[in-house]
């Protein structure tokens, strides 16, 4: 397993950043698209409440990957990925082993490399807008963020699950975003993560 080093930085606004990133002569690798991952477990639920785990297939417009990530001592996550050639196929496969289909989820991602780092503008379904800047050591990513404008100490990490906790503060940590079978745009926003805006 790899170590994935990453952080995010919340609430942005995203022409800000593409401005930043053109201006430190960054490439943008690939512009916003829409993508779409399933998540996996067993019945009965060891690989997030046992392993701490998570398993997902995720389209991500021009290639297809399976990552399965586990967590660190420190605040980042080990990660195993790999690509495959059909998200529909290996949704099957997953099913045909015995696992379940816990959430599906969209998001939109556009990606853009600055230097040794990888920059990517995430948007989420009943979320502000943010960035992770992810790269192979701490040193870079550093770097990227302040060159970016960004205070270190803002750095959020983990899974998407800590983004909502940021916005929905009465979110408890064993409360997560794959509670919700499906996360679309254009859906209703859950009446239960709503009333989460408020401890």
């Amino acid at each position: 397993m790899q170590p994935e080093i990453e952080a995010k930085f919340l609430n942005v606004d995203h022409d800000t950043v593409r401005r930043k990133l053109t201006k430190l002569e960054a490439k943008l690798e690939r512009p916003m698209r829409l993508m779409r991952r399933t998540v996996f477990d067993y019945p009965d639920g060891r690989i997030e409440k046992v392993l701490k785990g998570r398993l997902r297939v995720r389209d991500e417009g021009d290639k297809v990957t399976v990552t399965y990530k586990s967590p660190r001592p420190d605040q980042y996550m080990n990660e195993t990925e790999t690509i495959v050639g059909s998200y529909d196929t290996m949704v099957e496969l997953f099913v045909a082993l015995g696992l379940v289909p816990i959430s599906i989820l969209e998001s939109k991602r556009e990606t853009w490399q600055c230097g040794e780092v990888e920059v990517v503008l995430d948007e989420w379904p009943w979320a502000k807008p943010f960035i992770e800047i992810e790269g192979k050591s701490e040193r870079e990513i550093k770097d990227c963020a302040v060159a970016l404008g960004f205070d270190w100490h803002d750095a959020v990490y983990g899974s998407s699950d800590n983004v909502y906790r940021a916005e929905y503060p009465g979110m408890t940590i064993a409360e997560t975003l794959m509670e919700v079978p499906e996360v679309r745009f254009g859906m209703a926003i859950p009446t239960w993560l709503e009333k989460r805006k408020t401890k």
